[in-house]
């Protein structure tokens, strides 16, 4: 069988790309790679795209000369996790609460590392990992 190297692309879908791009922008301090009427794209330490897509905006198959992106979308409150070194749990905490961010959870994980638990303003569940939990991080 073929073997899946990583996750490339995770998605999320907002209720206001402006207001998104505020607090990935503004409190996690993500960078743009592209911006469209429907879609931002960010980086993710160099080695993942993070996708807020409007809500309802990709729910027909979008055309191009390039190709075409089946329909797609997602209601909900869903859930990502960040990974972070070790050392840098501290400081996320410190720049989350700056930020008015409410820590909703945390766990000690069985295998090592630690998460804190927060939400986007569209209410999706956002965690920050240090390494121990999953075996390769």
């Amino acid at each position: 069988m073929p073997r899946l190297n990583r996750i490339v692309e995770t998605a999320l879908y907002v209720d206001d790309l402006d207001r998104a791009a505020a607090f990935y922008e503004g409190t996690l301090g993500l960078s743009s790679m592209l911006r469209t009427r429907t879609l931002f794209a960010y980086d993710i330490g160099g080695q993942n795209v993070l996708l807020l897509f409007l809500r309802g905006a990709s729910v027909e198959t979008q055309m191009s000369e390039r190709g075409s992106i089946p329909p797609h979308d997602g209601h909900g409150p869903l859930h990502i996790c960040f990974a972070v070194d070790a050392t840098e749990l501290a400081a996320w905490e410190t720049q989350l609460e700056q930020h008015g961010v409410e820590i909703e959870g945390r766990m000690r994980w069985n295998r090592g590392g630690e998460s804190i638990y927060f939400r986007d303003p569209d209410g999706h569940l956002l965690e920050i990992m240090t390494p121990g939990n999953w075996p390769n991080y």
